[in-house]
């Protein structure tokens, strides 16, 4: 960096240190590494653009492990007790857990392992093992054995094939399911797969308790001669003849009619055959789920409605290509056609990650190209086609060695991460337009195109833009450690960007000057150029002049326009106030697809539950951009990762149900999904209420999904305390303007039949409990008998005991069911106690060790943004008090301590609340780092401030940009916020680096500063207008447009003010500035700056002239006559005034019309 050395006169030249830049430049201008190592950085590129796997958004590890334990008979609360309590403290103390929750039901609990973000799922599922092997000793007596599942992202599936059929039963369907998955099981790289369907086949032995009690048999008898003669095993092995022979004994039931001839025993000396006492049957049980197809307005044939359908659901091994996957698995299903899935069946592609990805990476890909097109036209036409030549191949370059580095990091190509290059863009080209620019600069100045002067170009502005470039990455990097979901789900942008500014800067620094030598220009085109500089740059000194002149010299003028700059700043900041600019995490993505979840009240029978879900179905597939529906009804659909997060898996009781929705392409349809989520909201919500259901209406999560947008946790002293203030926050969220899908773990409530055994009867038939479980459980609970090997199939079926469902619907036809018993053969159930009806308990949520319940919700309206319906609810519970008495707890943050009644906010907000503290904290680092790296270089304190100054002013283009787009203040908006930090440093490092030099050789402050803005002015707005390219490009995202608009309009704004704010800082600090505090106009040493002037220095106007200050007077040798104004002059001294603010406000419009007219014309 130079100094100021205060001498008015230019010094002798010195010979210079090339520097790192110049020694670079050196290196590779002239030797053949430079054509060998842009081939083989090309290459590289390439081989990463090939070899990066592809998918739709960045693989977040998340491990969760479901613990499940049964524990018969008892109720929620001794589960909780004995069962849950025990785990979770066990869970709680594994390094990496994040959360234990668990939900204990009557009989069973289920605890979920929540690890940290970016843990990985092996050790995490060891740890839990281990965990429970080493103390089963804390599982109580009498409950089973614990079932461990582990879901991770690894275990979404990201294809699902429906197959449907009109003509084909369920049961059919599922057999030609199995058949399919095995063969797409073999394409490589497929992982985790299942199949979900409806009622399958089976061997069906439908038992009659009456007939049973006519020969005095118990079901036990019927099932164990079944279960006994359905077996097969290899029964030793003989010799002889010289052979060894295995021999086999029994044998396997091949059809119904072998199971009907079965003798089930003997009653007065007779047989009695299994078909005497039950019917059996092959086809469909008795359905526990339903899963259908149908079509909507968009289908293109013929209309199907409530098809039979199953859905076969496959996901990707870790680190493969989802596209590449996806392809080979849909060139399998349709080879399959015609001979493993019949005519009359159909296949459909009911969701399909692998396109969705292509397709997104391939539009931002042509975005890509389109950004980089616009940016090279953009030098075009600014700096001529040779310098256009040179960023036309240094910026594909970047992009490659960035794809490169994102390979070898492990980063997908996804959206987030082509976002990160297309914010690149804008910023990688920098360095290389000021090295080009300098370089054709020097070449005009000196009339020649030599080697020597273009290294000593490259030299000139090496420091500065190393040290630019190195405030860009610390702006950027320390938003790599965000936390969270949201931190890995953005990562790649603070990566990706942070490698192509490394190497950017590498390229200008090597490979631009090779290029520029081979596109050098000869000297009549360099005649031209110069004299158009010329022009440029007069025009641009005499616009400064008028400009910046009256802000330093006119006290009035200069606090005028820094007045205007505050009042503009928190004008900006009143937008967040009146809530013309909403703030959200992340607005809805455009997706194809969305689900509407079905909850009916608890007991609701499945039939009930199947007509609500094929009302609300019919009503959506009105919608003319639907083109397929898939109901769920009493099992889960294939999840998401939003549905893992939720534990959609687990939707498997009759009275939930779920429709898939698919849209027509987002390519093909005007209405956004969103758009199109809330029309089917207004479309269902009167059918839903009508059959009493709760809908929620889930569209695919922008970022990392949550149990809901607006969640609270219910905390308090008592399961009745925690119900109360539940079931009246429900009624606050149902009556905010500003939430709708109100749901919560309420359960409604519904009786159970429980059959109580009169202890006294039942001791005197020697009979226990356990023997009317177990024959009540074979009768009524559909009892597995073993496999079914019918012949002509290679699939086995299993085979159930059961009574028929015409007996199961009333229990008063099981009065006469047998039960075995050791002193009178049978004794009858009607003699042993009787069915009563009971109401069910509630099941028990904790999270964390505390006892919780939830009432959650999505948003809607303007300020569709949960923070203002959770603002909007705390204002309705102002004056609510609990029933502990006391007023409701309200935690943002923590959750409550002790056991008051309290809510904690959760969902959206907890990720948004870490997001922004994280970011704002990485903010607050960048600044720090900028500050340390401005502060090296420039060796003081004053001039890094007022080189940050404009940082905080991009918010005045920020905040009204996002006003006029109507667009939220995202996290995405704040990532352009941060990032720009380092671009505007960038342009202000140029300008003060290039005055100090010239002040160094000898120019006056002013003058140094005026001659900086005239000089890098062109660098510092064609590089501006790189960015706001590139930036134009991702507002058309509905996700990222937050960050493009950041970009767009703060480097627009601050790009001004950094031309006129910097200069009227360096004036004021002048002292830091140059410490020999050179005259503003003739070199003269001064100590006190003029700026801002004090106010004894009168103003003395001359016709024609400049208005002059007190200092410039003694400095000419003319004492300033001190002008006074009493009485009649008052007036005199207000037109003075008014003339003179007039005249120069009519000079600065007219110099500011004329520099955006003719800034770039040729």
């Amino acid at each position: 960096m130079s100094t100021c050395n205060g001498s008015p006169t230019p010094q002798a030249p010195e010979k210079k240190s090339l520097g790192l830049a110049g020694s670079i430049a050196r290196i590779f201008i002239n030797s053949p590494l430079a054509p060998l190592s842009l081939v083989v950085l090309l290459a590289a590129g390439i081989l990463g653009l090939v070899s990066t796997p592809r998918a739709s958004n960045p693989q977040i590890s998340v491990p969760m492990v479901d613990i499940f334990v049964p524990y018969p008979g008892h109720s929620p609360g001794e589960v909780a007790r004995m069962v849950a309590d025990p785990l979770q403290q066990l869970m709680s103390e594994l390094p990496g857990v994040r959360h234990v929750y668990s939900v204990s039901n009557q009989g069973e609990a289920m605890v979920t392992v929540r690890f940290e973000v970016g843990e990985h799922m092996a050790p995490a599922l060891v740890a839990v093992y281990n965990k429970l092997a080493a103390n089963m000793d804390r599982i109580p007596v009498g409950a089973g054995k614990p079932l461990v599942r582990a879901k991770g992202i690894n275990s979404v599936p990201f294809m699902t094939f429906t197959l449907w059929s009109e003509s084909v039963g369920p049961g059919t369907l599922d057999e030609i399911a199995q058949s399919v998955l095995k063969r797409l099981k073999e394409v490589p790289d497929t992982g985790e797969s299942f199949i979900v369907h409806g009622a399958t086949d089976a061997l069906n032995i439908d038992v009659q308790p009456s007939r049973l009690a006519a020969y005095d048999l118990p079901p036990q008898a019927v099932a164990e001669v079944v279960r006994s003669a359905n077996q097969e095993s290899q029964s030793g092995s003989a010799e002889g003849n010289n052979q060894h022979l295995a021999i086999l004994s029994g044998g396997f039931l091949r059809s119904p009619r072998q199971v009907e001839n079965l003798v089930v025993g003997v009653f007065h000396g007779a047989p009695v055959y299994l078909s005497q006492v039950a019917s059996v049957h092959y086809g469909p049980i008795a359905p526990h789920s339903l899963v259908t197809y149908s079509t909507g307005a968009a289908h293109r044939g013929e209309p199907i409605h409530n098809a039979p359908a199953v859905t076969i659901a496959l996901a990707k091994t870790a680190g493969s290509n989802a596209v590449s996957v996806a392809e080979a698995l849909i060139a399998r299903i349709h080879s399959l056609e015609g001979s493993v899935i019949p005519e009359n069946v159909h296949v459909s592609i009911t969701r399909d990650d692998g396109k969705t990805a292509n397709d997104k990476v391939n539009s931002l890909l042509f975005k890509l190209l389109v950004a980089t097109a616009a940016v090279s036209a953009l030098i075009f036409l600014t700096l001529g086609w040779r310098a256009a030549a040179v960023v036309v191949i240094t910026i594909p370059l970047i992009l490659l060695i960035t794809v490169f580095a994102a390979w070898l990091l492990g980063i997908t190509i996804n959206r987030v991460s082509l976002f990160g290059l297309i914010f690149s863009i804008g910023i990688l080209v920098d360095d290389s337009i000021v090295i080009v620019e300098n370089v054709y600069r020097r070449w005009l100045q000196e009339n020649n195109t030599s080697t020597e002067t273009l290294i000593d170009a490259v030299r000139e502005v090496g420091n500065p833009t190393i040290l630019a470039t190195f405030t860009v990455i610390a702006a950027l990097l320390p938003m790599g450690f965000v936390g969270g979901m949201m931190g890995p789900y953005m990562a790649p942008i603070p990566v990706l960007g942070s490698v192509a500014m490394l190497s950017s800067l590498l390229i200008a620094f090597a490979l631009a000057p090779w290029l520029i030598v081979r596109f050098k220009p000869n000297l009549r085109v360099l005649e031209k150029m110069h004299h158009r500089e010329a022009r440029q740059a007069a025009w641009l000194r005499k616009f400064f002049a008028q400009t910046l002149i009256p802000l330093v010299r006119r006290k009035l003028y200069g606090r005028l326009f820094l007045a205007g700059i505050v009042v503009a700043f928190f004008g900006s900041l009143a937008l967040f106030v009146v809530e013309w600019v909403p703030f959200t995490m992340l607005p809805h993505d455009n997706s194809d697809e969305f689900d509407v979840v079905v909850n009916m009240p608890a007991g609701t029978a499945l039939a009930d539950t199947a007509n609500a879900t094929y009302a609300i179905e019919e009503r959506l597939r009105g919608m003319r951009d639907v083109v397929a529906l898939q109901s769920y009804v009493g099992t889960p659909e294939p999840y998401d990762f939003n549905g893992m997060v939720r534990h959609y898996y687990l939707r498997n009781q009759p009275w939930q149900a779920m429709i898939h929705v698919q849209l027509v392409d987002s390519g093909d349809r005007s209405a956004s999904s969103s758009t199109l989520a809330k029309e089917a909201r207004r479309r269902i919500e009167a059918v839903a209420q009508s059959w009493g259901a709760r809908l929620q209406v889930v569209q695919t999560p922008p970022g990392p999904p949550v149990l809901a947008p607006v969640v609270a946790e219910v905390y308090g002293p008592s399961a009745a305390v925690r119900d109360a203030v539940a079931k009246h926050l429900t009624t606050v969220f149902e009556h905010s303007r500003n939430l709708t899908d109100v749901n919560n773990t309420l359960m409604a409530p519904h009786d159970l039949l429980a059959f109580r055994v009169d202890a006294t009867r039942a001791g005197m038939a020697g009979i226990s409990n356990a023997t009317v479980n177990d024959t009540l459980a074979l009768v009524m609970g559909g009892y597995e008998l073993g496999d079914f090997h019918p012949y002509g199939q290679t699939l086995a079926v299993p085979i159930f005991l059961q009574a028929p469902l015409y007996l199961r619907s009333n229990v008063q036809n099981l009065a006469n069911l047998p039960i075995p018993s050791p002193h009178y053969g049978v004794v009858p159930l009607y003699s042993l106690g009787n069915f009563q009806r009971v109401p069910a308990e509630a099941p028990i949520y904790q999270q964390d060790l505390r006892p919780v319940q939830y009432v959650m919700a999505d948003t809607q309206g303007r300020l569709d943004a949960p923070l203002y319906g959770m603002l909007e609810v705390q204002s309705a519970l102002r004056h609510y008090l609990a029933p502990t008495g006391k007023a409701l707890g309200i935690d943002w943050i923590s959750q409550p301590s002790g056991d008051r009644a309290a809510i904690k906010w959760g969902g959206a907000w907890t990720v948004t609340y870490t997001t922004f503290r994280d970011m704002g904290a990485a903010f607050l680092v960048a600044l720090v780092l900028i500050y340390m790296l401005v502060v090296w270089e420039f060796g003081n304190f004053i001039i890094p401030a007022i080189i940050m100054v404009p940082i905080p002013l991009t918010l005045i283009g920020i905040l009204p940009g996002h006003w006029l787009f109507g667009a939220s203040f995202t996290a995405t908006s704040m990532i352009g916020f941060i990032a720009l930090a380092g671009i505007i440093v960038r342009n202000s490092i140029l300008l003060v680096d290039y005055s100090q030099q010239r002040v160094a050789e000898g120019y006056p402050v002013l003058d140094a500063l005026i001659e900086a803005c005239a000089t890098r002015t062109r660098p510092i707005v064609i590089t501006a207008l790189a960015l706001m390219l590139g930036s134009a490009e991702i507002i058309t995202s509905p996700i990222f447009r937050g960050m493009g608009i950041s970009l767009l309009f703060g480097v627009m704004v601050s790009t001004i003010l950094t031309l006129l704010v910097i200069p009227m800082g360096c004036v004021s600090g002048r002292r830091a500035f140059c410490p020999a505090s050179i005259d503003l106009d003739n070199g003269t040493m001064r100590g006190k700056p003029p700026f801002p002037m004090s106010r004894r220095n009168w103003i003395v106007v001359h016709p024609g002239e400049m208005p002059l200050t007190r200092s410039e007077k003694v400095d000419s040798g003319t004492r300033p006559q001190r002008t006074k104004h009493r009485g009649g002059n008052g007036f005199a001294l207000l037109s003075l005034i008014w003339h003179s603010l007039w005249e120069d406000l009519r000079a600065f419009v007219t110099a500011w019309r004329r520099f955006l007219t003719r800034l770039f014309t040729k």
